[in-house]
């Protein structure tokens, strides 16, 4: 049986964008952390750090959507090239002034600048989607878009962090300005994979948000992305508690492991069913699979719990972009992809608000419990979308 990872790089072009597209998003695990470990070190206030780490996030959240809306207008290398050079710039400053201890206001100022940073991922999938769409290579392709997208919140925030503490306070902010710059200018070099740009016409002259599907989507993946982060903050706080804080980067990687092995396997098969029945398994799972994190004593135990309630991310995340290829309209498709990519980031930042709460009110293994109400969320919202995710659509 062939590779079918393999086919998917046998099409011109994919193993030069694939390669910049992954350099190039490492920035977004690579900044927020990068963020709050160098502010942290330069002005010793961890609420500042957490604040300007804030302002970033969630402003790149808002205006993510619009600018992959302008890629989608104007083409990838009208768009990106502005944004990227913005953001980059901003970074740059904000780095520079970190180190010169310059005013707090000039902090929060560069981080609003720096949020124009455009979404890569949704930028490579769109690329993919160009060449393979409506073939079964591009769930194979979608597959491997997840493991990339696993690896880079396992290595990034890992990188930012050590470079920050084993160099000087700024190297692992420098590092991941650099990665977005050159990764960003590969990817847009490479025009030749670069999708058309595609008429809206006039049923569909909104924003993608305003489409039932990609609600319904966004919204799921908000939970899931809640689900992700509750796994984060709890391990963190229960290894404390059981004396062997130093466990929580082990079990953290297992949890993203888990998420990356199943979803190289998903990607390998040619599933036939329907993507909105896959996506309620997948999301039923990891309801399912919060459960047992509700109950380990030992590291061993909430090592392999960790493990379970990972499996199923990879897959919901490579059925749930396969769906918005299929709802969305081509002219649509960066921004329908980048709204779930923002849900996913919005449902991490209140997973670990809530997390946090609920762990300092009720302790480290309650932290759990908003895994629980999560998941339990976004399996009834996927249930309940679940004609509305199944009708045929005209994408035209």
């Amino acid at each position: 049986m062939a590779n079918p990872y393999s086919r998917i790089f046998q099409a011109p072009g994919t193993r030069g964008f694939a390669a910049a597209g992954f350099f190039a998003r490492l920035p977004i695990a690579m900044a927020p952390i990068g963020l709050v470990t160098m502010l942290s070190q330069t002005y010793g206030e961890y609420w500042l750090a957490g604040a300007v780490a804030a302002t970033f996030a969630l402003t790149n959240a808002l205006l993510a959507p619009q600018i992959s809306r302008l890629v989608d207008r104007l083409g990838q290398t009208r768009v990106v090239v502005p944004a990227t050079l913005v953001s980059v710039t901003a970074f740059v400053v904000l780095i520079t002034a970190a180190n010169r201890d310059w005013p707090v206001w000039a902090l929060f100022a560069s981080a609003l600048f720096a949020a124009a940073m455009p979404s890569i991922p949704a930028m490579v999938r769109a690329r993919w989607t160009e060449i393979f769409r409506d073939s079964p290579e591009l769930t194979t392709a979608f597959a491997f878009e997840s493991a990339a997208d696993e690896l880079v919140y396992i290595a990034g925030a890992s990188l930012s962090v050590g470079l920050s503490v084993a160099l000087f306070p700024e190297a692992g902010m420098l590092v991941s300005t650099i990665f977005l710059a050159l990764g960003s200018t590969a990817l847009i070099l490479q025009r030749s994979t670069e999708p058309r740009v595609r008429p809206v016409s006039r049923e569909h002259g909104g924003s993608a948000i305003l489409l039932r599907p990609v609600q319904i989507i966004t919204f799921t993946l908000i939970f899931i992305g809640a689900t992700f982060a509750t796994a984060e903050v709890s391990v963190v706080a229960i290894t404390k508690e059981l004396g062997q804080p130093g466990a929580a980067s082990l079990v953290i990687g297992v949890y993203a492991m888990g998420s990356f092995v199943v979803g190289i396997i998903i990607g390998a098969l040619s599933l036939k069913l329907p993507l909105h029945r896959q996506l309620a398994i997948a999301v039923g799972v990891t309801a399912l699979t919060t459960l047992p994190l509700l109950l380990p004593h030992t590291v061993v135990w909430l090592a392999l719990a960790v493990f379970l309630s990972g499996i199923a991310i990879s897959p919901t995340f490579i059925t749930a972009f396969g769906l918005i290829e299929r709802h969305v309209p081509e002219a649509m498709l960066t921004e329908g992809v980048t709204w779930v990519m923002t849900g996913i980031g919005i449902g991490m930042a209140l997973g670990s608000f809530a997390a946090g709460l609920t762990i300092d009110a009720f302790g480290a293994r309650n932290g759990f419990w908003v895994s629980v109400v999560a998941g339990t969320i976004a399996l009834t919202t996927v249930l309940l979308g679940q004609r509305a995710l199944g009708r045929p659509v005209d994408r035209i």
